[in-house]
């Protein structure tokens, strides 16, 4: 008989709230990390009296008032709005692209300006888009594409944008009033003392072991539990056996300065292709600190290899065809659910992912 009734591996968003369900529900779990700390990407360290994001700015936003509802019980939102900025070559223009970006870039002042301004811009890209690079000028035009997304995006995917699938930009958010707020949602906070508060609520009562890579000792945990849920790499899982899918990898330089402000937001992206890192995150200014130092982390994209973290699936039809493989063994897997991110192959924003493990949970629990 098993000791338990759910091994769940990672302790990210996905696994954590499927096991806080599962405990709710009278399960047995046991939460196995391979990381020596518990909360996946969205773990903070404390520097300085700093709530540092040691794996990048996470910012929680959802239009979805159950989700927020959710979280609510665990930890209490402050008010914290994402106004990044873009720093091209020492110009400073506000994103997403709106009437303050616009103003700067042409000296426009009014809505019906900018349109035109735009438009004039985008008529220079004609035919389908074949690239990454012809989708964004058909959608922004040349001045914003050149000054604010192509040095951007190729430091990000580690290639250049005529060589980048059209795909990848469906759309850019274009605004045409002076509104700064970077996401549309209707509910936007950090929680107050970080999110290692949320992740604790959520495995509270629950036993955690760190630094167990469960796929290397996978003949000892698998036979402790009835179920187990996976939510790490999915090609990992089956060792590569259709070979390894594809993702971009991040590097992180963090330091403590012996000043009250460095750049005065919390993000700030680097769009030209000259410096070396996409953007650099000051944290203090996530929860509004007023600490006599800063902290502030250079972000590096990395191309990913084997054993390095995967942060960004390169969901081009190569990988998707290698994905589908896999996606069929997962299926024939029994007593194994697979959920997350990386187990997921997809880009998921932290309430999808959290929605992602409720419909997860409702499932594995229906007539409970």
């Amino acid at each position: 008989m098993s000791t338990y009734d759910y091994l769940i591996v990672g302790s990210g968003l996905f696994g954590a709230v499927f096991a806080h369900e599962a405990f709710k529900r009278g399960k047995k779990c046991l939460v196995l990390e391979k990381r020596e700390h518990v909360g996946g990407n969205v773990y903070c360290e404390e520097i300085e009296g700093i709530l540092v994001h040691r794996y990048g700015a996470h910012i929680f936003h959802t239009s979805n008032s159950k989700i927020w509802g959710y979280v609510s019980q665990f930890c209490e939102m402050n008010r914290f709005t994402n106004m990044p900025v873009a720093n091209f070559k020492g110009e400073i223009y506000d994103m997403p692209f709106n009437m303050n970006t616009f103003s700067k870039l042409w000296g426009v002042v009014t809505p019906q300006q900018a349109k035109a301004k735009i438009e004039e811009q985008r008529g220079v890209s004609q035919g389908e888009p074949r690239n990454l690079e012809e989708q964004a000028i058909r959608l922004v035009g040349q001045d914003i594409y050149h000054k604010l997304i192509q040095g951007y995006t190729e430091k990000q995917w580690g290639k250049p944008c005529r060589e980048l699938p059209a795909f990848i930009i469906k759309r850019l958010p274009v605004r045409y009033t002076y509104d700064n707020n970077y996401f549309n949602d209707r509910f936007q906070g950090i929680p107050i003392g970080g999110y290692n508060v949320l992740m604790d609520g959520l495995l509270k009562g629950i036993p955690v072991k760190c630094g167990v890579d469960y796929l290397a000792e996978r003949g000892t945990y698998r036979p402790m539990a009835d179920k187990v849920v996976y939510t790490g790499q999915l090609d990992a899982y089956f060792d590569y056996v259709y070979g390894p899918l594809e993702y971009r990898s991040l590097r992180f330089e963090t330091e403590c300065l012996d000043m009250e402000n460095y750049q005065g937001v919390a993000v700030m992206n680097y769009t030209d292709r000259e410096t070396p890192y996409t953007r650099i995150i000051e944290h203090k200014h996530f929860d509004f600190g007023t600490q006599e130092k800063t902290v502030i982390t250079r972000q590096y994209p990395v191309k990913w290899e084997k054993g390095m973290e995967a942060y960004y699936p390169v969901n081009d039809e190569a990988n998707q065809k290698i994905l589908a493989q896999y996606q069929k063994l997962a299926e024939k897997e029994s007593g194994v659910l697979f959920g997350g991110r990386l187990a997921s192959y997809k880009y998921y924003d932290m309430d999808k992912v959290i929605e992602a493990a409720l419909e997860a949970v409702s499932k594995e629990f229906e007539g409970e």
